[in-house]
């Protein structure tokens, strides 16, 4: 997408957004050091005077969830300081909705700039469906991790053994409906990844999560606390929440979304649209601590510092005994399986390929959302994605930070094969949602 296209999409979608940002530029001034000494002072250690940011102010956003850490890290390990952003906060969210209304907002308006957040909401908030018809217009920088996400069961329902395959499911909602009751099952915001993964481990089993089932929604930190009310059969959300649940006794995993999509993409780095065109240098310089971050994030001699840090109160609020494990790839599902070094862990890096932004995901979870009547099934996903996807400032990030190897020859990763051997070639997405047998098009 031309550069005059775009600034003409932000100036007329920019318009209705809800919220406005406007903020004072400023240049860093660079001083050589450590990193270290970057971190304790907040000088800038690796950006020439030609590349400082326009300003070295950004409030970012968080979820308590363990995929998190790349931006919670590159604040703690001074990754922002180091690229010129000494001031930036890294500010926890109560929800997903909350995430999307300080967004709108703005940091001018006691809001945030950008988030950690859930792949398909920066395409939802685009195009105003979750913002009141309002668009506010986001990109989309990085994508955080793949895999790292579960669906739990409540305990009462073990005997019925639900796994990676939804039978015992029905059987759950047959139990529920006899009882006088509707079967629930959480997630965590409405169109994004936790929705999605729900929905489509449902349908594969001929449950139809619009008909079949409640579908409601709970804040990540929530879950476990209503589980334990008996507020739901089931919920999908990251870690570290479904590892509280088996710690507590309280349910059990019946399968981790990386086995329902191998090395599925979940989170992403998003900031507002209007402070990226208006500050290009500095959001550079924050993606670039953010990829740094997410390296650091990936190796295993710092998974127990990692989750340490983000353990304490001012970040997850969480034992680290319900974090360490999974991030190591030992898993207790609580109902007798246990895998020590599974492939489906949390990856933060991956050579690139876990932060790289995919437009063929993109157009998965934009499928997706027009399959359960989130968006218009006529919406042009394509060029959506040109407005929203900057994967050019990804490999603009990844080559200034020595990291050009990690560039795709591709913005697309082919062909997706999911655990039902249904498959999604990003070539034919049309083709993919017609054979979909369960699904509430949108007109």
């Amino acid at each position: 997408m031309s550069n005059v296209s775009r600034r003409k999409f932000i100036s007329l979608a920019g318009a209705t957004a809800a919220g406005t940002f406007l903020i004072n530029g400023c240049s860093s001034k660079v001083k050589a050091g450590s990193e270290k000494e970057a971190e304790a002072t907040g000088a800038a250690t690796n950006v020439s005077s030609g590349d400082a940011p326009e300003t070295d102010t950004a409030t970012l956003g968080f979820i308590a969830l363990t995929d998190s850490a790349p931006l919670i890290i590159a604040k703690e390990k001074g990754y922002f300081a180091k690229y010129g952003m000494k001031n930036v906060k890294v500010v926890k969210q109560t929800s997903w909705a909350a995430t999307r209304d300080n967004l709108a907002t703005g940091s001018q308006g006691g809001g945030i700039d950008g988030a950690h957040i859930l792949s398909p909401m920066p395409y939802l908030m685009t195009t105003g469906a979750v913002t009141n018809g309002k668009p506010v217009p986001m990109y989309i920088l990085a994508r955080l991790n793949l895999n790292g996400q579960c669906i739990s069961v409540a305990n009462a329902y073990k005997d019925l053994e639900i796994g990676l395959k939804s039978d015992g499911m029905k059987e759950a909602i047959a139990k529920t409906k006899a009882e006088g009751k509707e079967s629930k099952c959480a997630v965590t915001f409405p169109g994004g990844t936790h929705d999605l993964w729900m929905r489509y481990w449902l349908s594969a089993g001929g449950i139809d999560p619009n008909k079949d089932a409640n579908l409601i929604v709970i804040p990540p930190p929530q879950m476990v606390a209503n589980m334990k009310e008996g507020q739901m059969e089931a919920f999908c959300v990251g870690e570290p929440w479904n590892a509280q649940l088996v710690n507590q006794n309280i349910g059990y995993t019946a399968l981790t979304t990386g086995e329902l999509w191998k090395d599925h993409p979940e989170k992403a780095f998003s900031l507002r649209a209007d402070w990226v065109d208006k500050n290009p240098k500095a959001a550079k310089a924050l993606l670039m601590a953010v990829l740094e971050a997410q390296m650091w994030c990936e190796k295993p001699e710092n998974k127990d510092e990692m989750t340490e840090i983000v353990s304490k109160n001012n970040y997850f609020k969480v034992p680290v005994k319900d974090i360490v494990g999974r991030v190591k790839g030992n898993f207790d599902y609580g109902n007798g399986k246990v895998v020590e070094d599974s492939p489906f862990l949390m990856k933060f890096w991956a050579d690139g390929e876990a932060s790289y932004p995919y437009q063929s995901h993109d157009l998965w979870f934009i499928t997706e959302d027009k399959r359960w009547g989130y968006l218009p099934a006529d919406l042009d996903a394509k060029e959506l994605i040109s407005k929203v996807n900057r994967e050019d400032i990804w490999k603009e990030a990844a080559a200034a930070i020595d990291q050009k190897a990690a560039i795709p020859k591709s913005t697309s990763r082919g062909v997706e094969t999911f655990f039902d051997g249904v498959k999604f070639d990003p070539e034919d997405p049309e083709a993919y949602l017609k054979k979909l047998k369960i699904k509430a098009l949108k007109a």
